[in-house]
């Protein structure tokens, strides 16, 4: 198959043809990046389980892990999730994956170098931007490789990817660790302590992966929905001008470049985050650990948000039609921030049952490991694919059908993570962990599939991007971060250290139900009327359709 992109916008009548069917090869595609999203969540997860060690061995609070697990991650995977998302929409996807998984791969490896909390969250950063290829490149590939009546469940069954590897993460670190520090109890060589050989160790064999995915064939792009659309003429100058979007001091030139009204908006909505930073640097702070992880936090999520505006209201300039079906379609934002939500509480739940049953139950770190990974695995994966099989069946009785799945995976896990979270018995609390992983992990590919149908699929990439801001800069970002603060504000003061309280910080995340069902009720009325209007809103944009 030939490599095909797309310009502007400019979808060819004479282009159209008839959707077909899925291959086997359509197949084989899907099951090459179900394991580069195992990858990607190994390289990604493997902090959990070695949480306890890091903090310990560098001198860090809970909400210190919270940062480097969260918004140190996640601030740069969903900003360079925009222009790489983009690239994705103008290039060949499996060359920008390829080049994804060998970054972030080697950025996992140097994770294993760090002697300090800055060196370790420079690496995250980088892990970030490598696996913010990873998304938006197969979310389109899929789109072109299933028919819209399949894309749910293939949505769904490359999202087990997700829990597969978020499950192996935490039995692979814990048996590195172990079996590192038995061999080597006074540190190994170049001084490495096993948390430090767990990251080498699973970062390397991605870089081999990087070598299959380049083999694969590139789909025409919009071919399965009958829009087949032609080549951009120059994606990387596309991509170097998305870039300079969220870059400051870029974001101010590019303002300026639309106007002078643009540029002041544009530095009032930078001093007016910087401002909201401040004031929640203040109010977080906790006199125990003085602005130390607070400042990292915020600073960073201010600077997220910033960028993010500076590239929505550079999209709104440059390419109306993608803005106005992504910003300015509330079906598609209140699906994206509500699932956010649902994100926040399985980001957060991820990355703290290990260090909670760790610390807490006192269970031993390689029975939790094999219990908790088994748990992650099994019930995420049964979760995603029951999700989007009764997410795709829903939807052939109503165009909305879907977002009930997601409300499920808001309401489903609140009764397992009070009970799993109050209790003492391991086994009760293994049990409602499955039971929440598994109900949360339902809404995924609903949403995904959601958000894919609401855009033409020249915009999918972007889409995608825009997606995955909710689930991060939303969900990531603060999810593990705010259990972290949570319980060093609830802990106490034992020898002159900090000693949190996770479980008050994990039983405050069925707070963010209520916001999450709000936006999806909303969510569900608007979806209908939005798929149905796509083409006539991006006419009135101007787009060529």
């Amino acid at each position: 198959m030939t490599v095909e992109g797309e310009n502007n916008g400019a979808i060819s009548p004479q282009a159209e043809v008839k959707s077909p069917e899925a291959s086997s090869y359509s197949w084989y595609v899907l099951l090459v990046l179900v394991i580069v999203y195992i990858l990607n969540f190994i390289d990604r997860q493997i902090l959990s389980i070695l949480a306890v060690d890091i903090k310990a061995d560098l001198g860090l609070t809970d909400a210190d892990m919270g940062f480097l697990g969260g918004a140190a991650f996640a601030v740069f995977y969903a900003l360079f999730g925009i222009p790489l998302g983009r690239l994705a929409d103008n290039w060949s996807r499996v060359k920008l994956l390829s080049i994804g998984l060998a970054l972030w791969s080697i950025m996992t490896a140097l994770s294993g170098f760090a002697r300090n909390q800055v060196e370790l969250t420079l690496a995250r950063m980088g892990v970030g931007v490598g696996e913010a290829t990873a998304s938006p490149t197969a979310y389109s590939l899929i789109s072109d490789y299933f028919p819209k009546r399949q894309r749910a469940t293939a949505l769904a069954i490359y999202s087990s990817g997700l829990y597969i590897g978020g499950g192996v993460s935490l039995f692979l670190g814990a048996l590195i660790v172990q079996s590192w520090d038995a061999a080597f109890p006074q540190g190994g060589p170049l001084g490495l302590a096993g948390w430090h050989a767990a990251f080498v160790a699973v970062g390397i064999p991605g870089v081999l992966v990087g070598l299959w995915v380049a083999t694969l064939r590139e789909p025409v792009r919009g071919a399965m929905d009958g829009l087949v659309t032609p080549a951009h003429p120059a994606p990387f100058r596309a991509f170097a001008s998305d870039l300079s979007m969220i870059v400051p001091p870029f974001t101010l030139w590019g303002a300026l470049k639309r106007g002078p009204a643009a540029l002041a908006i544009n530095i009032g909505t930078g001093a007016a985050v910087a401002t909201f930073a401040y004031i929640m640097i203040q109010l977080t702070d906790n006199p125990a650990t003085p602005d130390k992880d607070a400042f990292a936090q915020w600073s960073a999520v201010g600077f997220g948000y910033y960028a993010v505006f500076s590239w929505a209201s550079t999209l709104r300039a440059k390419d109306p039609a993608t803005f106005r079906l992504i910003w300015g379609t509330p079906a598609f934002i209140c699906t994206t921030i509500g699932y956010g939500l649902v994100a926040l509480a399985a980001y957060a739940l991820a990355f703290w049952s290990a260090p909670y049953a760790e610390t807490v139950l006192g269970l031993p770190k390689k029975e939790l490991a094999f219990i908790l990974g088994a748990n992650g695995a099994v019930s995420g994966f049964l979760g995603v694919i029951i999700g989007g099989r009764v997410a795709d069946y829903l939807r052939t009785k109503n165009p909305a059908g879907r977002i009930l799945v997601v409300i499920l995976g808001v309401l489903g896990p609140i009764v397992p993570i009070g009970i799993g979270h109050t209790t003492d018995n391991a086994t009760l609390f293994y049990v409602m962990n499955f039971l929440a992983g598994m109900l949360g992990a339902t809404a995924l590919g609903a949403a995904a599939a959601t958000t894919q149908d609401l855009v033409l699929p020249r915009m999918r990439g972007t889409a995608t991007a825009a997606f995955f801001l909710g689930t991060t800069l939303v969900g990531l970002s603060f999810g593990p971060y705010m259990v972290g603060q949570i319980s060093d504000l609830a802990g106490t003061m034992v020898d002159g250290k900090l000693v949190g309280n996770l479980r008050v910080g994990i039983l405050s995340l069925i707070a963010v139900a209520p916001i999450a069902l709000g936006l999806l009720i909303a969510a569900y009325r608007t979806v209908p009327k939005a798929e149905r209007t796509i083409v006539e809103r991006a006419r009135d944009a101007g787009e060529p359709v």
